[in-house]
């Protein structure tokens, strides 16, 4: 039996991948592994969904996950890439906001690339960090925990992780993240239907272009401190550019239009 393709929360999702390697199941965002057996031929594994939306497979990496509809309630998961904010600290922890109305995410004082008492980043309320859920607490109430760092290595990968200094935040329906997330990523297929993010790129590149960190939570962080004397102007369209796509859900040639309006708007058009 095929796996459903629209799934909502606590649906069962029944796989079938054929994947030619021995990579392991990724379970991606919006769902969660319950029960694996790797002595079975193939591996068999109970999955459900947490998330509603559609269910995505990709049988040479032999992932799975789902792509969510546009909302703007986050359900955190481990792995998940967040722009999370500092609430307060305490002797070890700092305790972060991911969405509002949540318990607060914690984020060891040490978890910053190299970090020590003497040279970890020093950070105050309202400061932003960029982080991975490192894991999840089972039940209402239990807390998230966040790393600036790769577990594994011990490095702030994908390059980025740590304090954000500077720049806007500009919030986007969660799907949308997700969406601009998969467009930018080099290690699956990206969002063909979503370009603004590189249409952006191509037209500001002779004016020093913008960094930007895209947060599964619904957050999108841009710079455009590289050029002081257009860094506000800038900073401004990208984020209309971001909430106009998202919210009218354009198609790619009108995510160019946009662009080029908006940049026109603001007097910075190349």
């Amino acid at each position: 039996m095929a796996s459903p393709s629209i799934l909502l929360p606590g649906d069962d999702v029944l796989l079938d991948l054929r994947s030619t390697t021995s990579t392991p199941l990724k379970v991606g965002a919006g769902l969660r592994l319950l029960h694996e057996s790797a002595t079975s031929t193939p591996p068999s594994y109970t999955v459900t969904a947490i998330h509603a939306g559609l269910l995505s497979t990709d049988n040479k990496r032999n992932a799975i996950s789902v792509l969510s509809f546009a909302n703007h309630r986050y359900i955190a998961t481990i792995n998940d890439l967040v722009i999370a904010q500092i609430h307060h600290s305490s002797l070890d922890y700092l305790h972060c906001i991911v969405t509002p109305h949540t318990p607060y995410a914690l984020l060891g004082q040490l978890a910053f690339e190299g970090a020590t008492k003497k040279t970890r980043p020093v950070l105050k309320p309202g400061d932003l960090v960029y982080a991975r859920v490192l894991s999840v607490g089972v039940g209402a109430g239990t807390e998230v925990e966040l790393v600036c760092v790769n577990p594994a290595t011990g490095k702030a990968e994908p390059g980025g992780l740590g304090p954000l200094v500077g720049g806007m935040v500009f919030d986007v329906s969660v799907g949308f993240a997700a969406r601009l997330m998969r467009a930018s990523s080099t290690s699956a297929p990206g969002d063909t239907d979503v370009i603004i993010l590189d249409e952006l790129g191509k037209k500001l590149e002779h004016k020093g272009g913008f960094e930007v960190a895209v947060g599964r939570n619904g957050k999108v962080w841009i710079d455009c401190s590289s050029n002081k004397d257009i860094a506000v102007q800038a900073t401004i369209a990208i984020g209309r550019c971001l909430t106009e796509t998202d919210t009218c859900n354009l198609d790619p040639i009108e995510q160019r239009k946009l662009v080029s309006r908006t940049l026109r708007a603001a007097r910075i058009d190349p």
